[in-house]
C-alpha cells in the first residue's frame, strides 16, 4: 500500500469553498478551512483504520473498520453515518446525510488526491508526501 508510513500535506485546493457552501458550512468556518494546510495520514492497526487530519486550527481522527457503517462527527461538526471501503490505494468514504457526500482519496508514494462530491459540487484537494 502506497500510504503506509507516509504523511501528506495539502498543496493545492480546487472548488473547496463551493463544496463547503453546499454542505452548509458557515462563512467563518469556510474561511478557516481554506486558510489551513493540514497534514493527513492513514494507519492500520489490525482491522481498524485511523485517518488523521492535523492542522494549526484543529486536529481530528476518523476511526473505522472497512465496510462497517458508523456514526462519525465531521470536521465541521455534522453527525453522519459513514462507511469506508479500500480498493488498492483508493480509500472511499461515503457520508450519509441529506445528500450523500462521497470522498475518494487516492494515495501514491508522492501524493494523495482527495476528490469530494456533495450534490452537484465536486472539490479536489492535492496533498504532497512529506
Amino acid at each position: 500500500m502506497a500510504w503506509v508510513g507516509r504523511k501528506y500535506k495539502l498543496d493545492s485546493s480546487e472548488n473547496f469553498d463551493e463544496y463547503m457552501k453546499e454542505l452548509g458550512v458557515g462563512l467563518v468556518l469556510r474561511k478557516v478551512g481554506l486558510s489551513v494546510h493540514p497534514t493527513c495520514y492513514l494507519e492500520q492497526r489490525g482491522d481498524v483504520f485511523h485517518y488523521f487530519n492535523e492542522s494549526t486550527f484543529k486536529n481530528f481522527e476518523l476511526t473505522f473498520k472497512l465496510g462497517e457503517e458508523k456514526e462519525q462527527e465531521t470536521a465541521d461538526g455534522r453527525k453522519v453515518l459513514t462507511t469506508f471501503t479500500l480498493d488498492g490505494n483508493t480509500l472511499t468514504q461515503v457520508e450519509k446525510c441529506q445528500k450523500n457526500s462521497v470522498i475518494v482519496r487516492v494515495f501514491s508514494e508522492t501524493e494523495m488526491v482527495a476528490t469530494s462530491t456533495y450534490g452537484d459540487v465536486t472539490a479536489t484537494r492535492t496533498y504532497k508526501a512529506v
